[in-house]
């Protein structure tokens, strides 16, 4: 295989995220993916995005997708409750998979990915979306900034989206929502839910605070629709340091993403902003003391290139030339461990 070899790509799921996100960075790297196949249960929906992004094959049927001989790589950019059977489903068919974060919802279903994956036909493999981990100031700047900090002292995540209808309404790609889904579709999604609520909280109630809900967690604050933790993690020398992560959604249009990591003289910063409008810029502040006391504040932007365009580039490698995926199913499913810890505190198990 080649650096240039053109992967064929099938898409499953055609909504806000297809439409907005992947389905036109996919077009601009055409040098690279052809959409061979789509597929929604929407009919709308299908005949709308096969017109409109030039695919050859369109269904409302998910294994078409995943049987079309043209296709290589199948994208789940579906509801988080079908990712797993659809992973299993391409992979023992031979196919690589892009999944759309979150991988799943239960420990047990990201466990049955992994498993698929290790006896996939082929050799066929798994590359989750986590794209902010793939912009380049993330990368190049942010890493190269954080390993100058001798000893982490606190760092804060923060997570709050604001309306992203807003957003994604103002992005130029004029995506469109139907909803002539067959009647049947909502009742399995449901049973599919319930299973994997039940899943990762065996033997509780699940109320509906618990569905919309993630070294140690040592507190839990649910105030819907706004969410927070307290964690500790360690530093290479074994000294702890406390990190909190805020998560929430309200009617202010402002994209309010960050992680801060806090040194003894030296405070970075990441910022992003919302991914449905492409090529916003991601900046990393730097504060810090110098060698004269003072202090002095410096601005980076490592590039412009959207971090959609930037994670499927690295996609591409990892499939055509065999290169190692970094945001693995085994990486994800920390994300998911975090989150059962988180669940278990906030229920005082």
């Amino acid at each position: 295989m080649t650096s240039s070899q053109r992967l064929g790509v099938g898409i499953i799921g055609a909504g806000e995220v297809f439409q907005v996100c992947h389905g036109p960075c996919l077009l601009l790297l055409s040098h690279l993916f052809k959409i061979e196949s789509i597929c929604d249960l929407s009919p709308t929906t299908v005949d709308h995005c096969a017109a409109k992004f030039s695919v050859p094959h369109k269904t409302t049927t998910p294994q078409e997708v995943i049987d079309n001989q043209n296709v290589q790589v199948v994208f789940i950019l579906t509801s988080d409750e079908s990712h797993a059977p659809l992973a299993i489903s391409g992979l023992k068919a031979g196919k690589n998979v892009f999944i759309e974060k979150p991988v799943s919802l239960s420990l047990p279903s990201v466990q049955s990915i992994i498993d698929a994956e290790k006896n996939a036909t082929g050799g066929a493999r798994v590359f989750v979306g986590y794209m902010r981990r793939y912009a380049p100031s993330y990368i190049n700047a942010f890493k190269r900034e954080i390993a100058s900090i001798p000893k982490i002292l606190y760092a804060r995540v923060r997570d709050f989206s604001g309306p992203n209808a807003q957003f994604v309404d103002q992005s130029g790609t004029f995506q469109v929502k139907n909803s002539d889904y067959p009647a049947s579709s909502t009742e399995e999604r449901n049973q599919r839910l319930d299973a994997l609520f039940k899943e990762a909280f065996p033997n509780q109630e699940i109320t509906e605070e618990k569905k919309r809900f993630p070294e140690s967690v040592d507190g839990v604050s649910v105030n819907d629709p706004f969410y927070s933790a307290i964690m500790t993690f360690r530093n290479q020398d074994g000294s702890t340091y406390s990190t909190t992560y805020e998560s929430g959604i309200d009617k202010v249009p402002i994209f309010d993403a960050h992680i801060t990591v806090y040194g003894d003289t030296k405070r970075v910063t990441i910022k992003y902003d919302s991914p449905y409008v492409k090529g916003l810029p991601i900046y990393v502040e730097v504060e810090e003391v110098n060698e004269h006391g003072e202090v002095q504040r410096r601005n980076t932007l490592s590039s412009y290139e959207d971090a959609y365009t930037a994670e499927l580039q690295v996609m591409h490698d990892a499939f055509v030339n065999d290169k190692d995926i970094k945001t693995t199913v085994e990486d994800a499913k920390n994300d998911l461990q975090i989150y059962d810890m988180m669940y278990k505190k906030w229920g005082g198990n």
